[in-house]
């Protein structure tokens, strides 16, 4: 596996003219969704699910942990795996899992397994975003220009966006309807009808569907998957994000610096492994790609979760109140990824979310509890102008950046580093908000967004990949990303 894009891998691309199948967006569309809408509806039963069963917010709060924990670890493994083995079976496996999961949760006796079931949701829901990325990369390779590409790109985006924003309004429903267990339910019909689209409209790539002993004397999937890799991979990457949380003491931060030691010395001397860091640390477009990602993601959640605290606490505001509040970000959120998603240059898109991203968080930065609406209204429509641009853009770019036989593992790695991001903004709420959401609190919150975007604003300036090539833009060569 190489995380590195070379021209090289598609000597005849320019001979063929064959794009995007557009049959391909509804399932790869629909899988997406079912980790946001599962990451959106538990937020609106988390006090219900812990009268049930007794327990404090402390121990209802892993229902929310467990999925990120799970699928930040699990995202660039089952990336991998669709690079090993083609998107359509993992795809397959990944959304029969989150219906087995949903019944589970459906039918949970006790919160440990309602917390295992969550574990799960995030495990299945790992595949149907590598899956797109691959199958994007592919029809990229085979026109030279992805035609239909970016098409794609903008729908995932802005259904994901959709889903973010309906998703706790779909939870009060359902929870009012059928109780707490039906949020868990929902799935089961959702993957039905995913593996129905998959199964029927994924394709069978020749030479990837591998059986697990191969008896031609190659190495086997399982081999090729580096196991070893991926568990001190693992072992790093949680006890580093459990520290994170809060739910270890920071001691632990030894065995992340143990087994990411131990990660790194396996992935230089292995000859199959699942991240190949020398070439990895060769490919400076994507690592700055995977940098912007981690602080957007920084800046959104920190958004996301301290901005509606304070607007309760601090501001005084109702909890309908807060939520249209919140309503303008994610309206021109969507609005911004469906006009510029296809035509945006990748470049300025990034540099106009960045700079929306500055202007929001600096106005949040003199914000007072008295300040008037409009003040408000405008610092969210600076944060959503970044949410539209910037997490499009940085998924087009990674689209050209990374290797055609390890885009998966590559776009599991750009969600880990996002999932990474969110869990560093719930440290710093948790640190900045230790005796409550003040203002002064929500202050330094936003110079931290501010201080994420400056820094994006440079790492997109210095990324000379992202410039426009003078040459025809139909076939990009290393690094370079067409305008």
């Amino acid at each position: 596996m190489t995380l590195l894009h070379r021209s090289a891998s598609r000597p005849a691309a320019a001979a063929v003219t064959e794009g995007y199948d557009t049959r391909l967006t509804l399932p790869l569309a629909l899988g997406s969704l079912l980790n946001p809408i599962n990451s959106s509806m538990i937020s609106v039963a988390l006090v219900p699910i812990g009268i049930a069963f007794g327990a404090p917010a402390a121990q209802t709060v892993w229902l929310v942990t467990a999925l990120y924990l799970v699928t930040a670890v699990a995202q660039p493994v089952v990336g991998r795996v669709v690079d090993l083995v083609g998107p359509r079976r993992p795809y397959l496996v990944g959304t029969a899992l989150v219906g087995a999961a949903g019944l589970l949760g459906a039918f949970a006796p006790t919160l440990g397994v309602l917390v295992l079931a969550r574990a799960l949701l995030g495990l299945g829901t790992c595949a149907a975003y590598p899956a797109a990325m691959s199958l994007v990369r592919r029809a990229t390779d085979r026109s030279g220009e992805g035609r239909g590409t970016a098409a794609v790109l903008t729908v995932l985006a802005v259904t994901n966006q959709v889903v973010m924003i309906v998703g706790p309004t779909l939870g009060g429903l359902l929870v009012g309807l059928g109780g707490w267990r039906a949020i868990f339910l929902v799935n089961v019909p959702l993957a039905v009808a995913c593996l129905v689209l998959g199964g029927l409209r994924l394709p069978r790539v020749p030479g990837t569907d591998l059986p697990v002993a191969d008896g031609a004397g190659r190495p086997s999937v399982a081999t090729r998957l580096d196991v070893a890799g991926v568990v001190l991979f693992a072992a790093a990457l949680t006890s580093m994000m459990l520290v994170l949380v809060g739910a270890t003491p920071w001691w632990v931060l030894a065995v992340t610096v143990v087994a990411g030691a131990g990660f790194a010395r396996h992935e230089l001397r292995t000859s199959h492994p699942f991240i190949d860091l020398r070439l990895l640390a060769g490919n400076r477009p994507l690592l700055l790609t995977y940098a912007r990602a981690f602080l957007t993601a920084t800046a959104t959640y920190a958004f996301m979760f301290g901005y509606v605290q304070w607007l309760e606490q601090g501001r005084g505001l109702g909890e309908a109140a807060a939520g249209l509040l919140m309503l303008p970000t994610s309206v021109v959120a969507v609005t911004v990824a469906s006009a510029t998603g296809r035509r945006a240059p990748v470049r300025a898109a990034l540099l106009v979310g960045a700079a929306s991203l500055l202007a929001g968080g600096a106005v949040l930065a003199v914000v007072q509890p008295d300040s008037p609406t409009w003040v408000l209204v405008v610092a969210g429509v600076g944060i959503g102008g970044m949410q539209g641009l910037s997490g499009l853009a940085n998924q087009k770019a990674l689209a050209q950046q990374a290797d055609s036989a390890s885009v998966g593992a590559a776009a599991g790695l750009l969600r880990t580093f996002m999932y990474i991001g969110a869990l560093v903004s719930t440290a710093a709420i948790a640190a900045l908000y230790a005796g409550g959401p003040t203002t002064a609190g929500l202050h330094d919150l936003a110079l931290a967004m501010v201080g994420c975007a400056a820094a994006v604003l440079v790492l997109t300036l210095v990324d000379r990949s992202l410039r426009r090539r003078p040459a025809s833009p139909t076939t990009p060569t290393h690094g370079e990303i067409p305008a």
